[in-house]
This record gives C-alpha cells, sequence and structure tokens, in this order.
C-alpha cells in the first residue's frame, strides 16, 4: 500500500501547475515513445515541434494529473475513481493493457517525481501509489475479459 501521506505533502508542487505537467507528460510521452501518439487518434497529425503548444494536449495532460491527485487524497478510498478511468481507457480508447504500465504509468511516475521533488521515500510511496493504480487497472481490464 502507498503511504499517500508523504505525497500528498509534496503535491502542491504538481498540483500549482497541472496545465504546465500534464503538456510536459504528454510531450515527453510522445516523444520518448513515438508509436503512444497514434493510440490518440485526435493527435496523431500533430508535430512534435507543436504538442508543447497544443491546447488539447495539455488538457489531456492536466486531466491525467489531476485524476491522480484525486487518488492521492482518497488515500486509498480511490475505486470509485480509478474505474471509470480504466474502464475508458479499456473500451474508449482502446489502450492495450501493457501500453498503460510500461508507458503512461512510467512517464506520469517520471513527472510527478520530478515537478513533486521528491526524496527517497517519496520516490517509494510514488511507486507503491503507481503500483496501486496498476493493480487497479488490471483488475478492471481482467472483469472486461481483455487480459487474463
Amino acid at each position: 500500500m502507498a503511504d499517500y501521506g508523504i505525497l500528498v505533502k509534496h503535491w502542491g508542487k504538481v498540483e500549482a501547475d497541472y496545465d504546465g505537467h500534464g503538456s510536459l507528460f504528454m510531450t515527453r510521452l510522445f516523444k520518448k515513445h513515438p508509436n503512444t501518439q497514434k493510440m490518440f487518434p485526435k493527435f496523431a497529425d500533430i508535430a512534435q515541434a507543436d504538442l508543447a503548444s497544443n491546447a488539447d494536449v495539455t488538457a489531456l495532460g492536466s486531466a491525467v494529473l489531476k485524476k491522480l491527485g484525486e487518488v492521492l487524497k482518497a488515500g486509498g478510498n480511490h475505486a470509485t475513481i480509478l474505474k471509470p478511468v480504466a474502464k475508458s481507457h479499456a473500451e474508449k480508447l482502446k489502450i492495450p493493457f501493457d501500453k498503460l504500465d510500461d508507458l503512461l504509468i512510467d512517464v506520469a511516475a517520471e513527472i510527478i517525481k520530478e515537478k513533486a521533488e521528491l526524496d527517497a521515500d517519496g520516490q517509494q510511496a510514488l511507486k507503491g501509489m503507481m503500483a496501486v493504480v496498476h493493480a487497479d487497472f488490471e483488475a478492471t481490464y481482467k472483469e472486461l475479459g481483455l487480459i487474463a
């Protein structure tokens, strides 16, 4: 289980600039893993150089970080927050489960670690929180019959 208290203590640094950090999250995701950009039809034809200034890219990245903030502040009572998000990723966006873990969760954790200026304990707590996000998404994907 994640130590949400440690993360909450640092979350204000992320929360202070959801748009800036959200834009950084999405642009870094698309630059590090260019194939993921194609998973988002709305962004598929945006040039790499234009991603950071695209309002829709910023809005999506901001929404992701805000949702992670909700999970964090729920302190373990987050099922009603994550389940609809997981269902949307599975059914509407059709994002393969392995891409969530390998790419999206890892890049989000990287941005949070940097922007929240997490120390070793904070980084460990972040790993715990991301493991919870992973497990909840995995349970939903299994429930939907998309993974074994």
